[in-house]
């Protein structure tokens, strides 16, 4: 999963205001307590945040 299409399945599932918030300030435990955005910076694959923001929010197995 490229960075790009991150964003935009993040936008397409919580809309633009909200994908921003929870890229940039939920904390997830399955990133080492890190938010999205500082969990990619690290250089965690951008596909496991994805699943670990799907797996926090129940996106349906269908929409990940």
């Amino acid at each position: 999963m490229r960075l790009q299409e991150f964003w935009s399945r993040l936008d397409s599932q919580f809309g633009s205001m909200r994908a921003q918030s929870v890229a940039r300030d939920h904390v997830f435990a399955a990133l080492g307590g890190r938010s999205a955005v500082d969990a990619i910076e690290a250089g965690l694959s951008v596909r496991k945040v994805w699943l670990a923001i799907c797996e926090e929010y129940e996106v349906p197995p269908k929409e990940r």
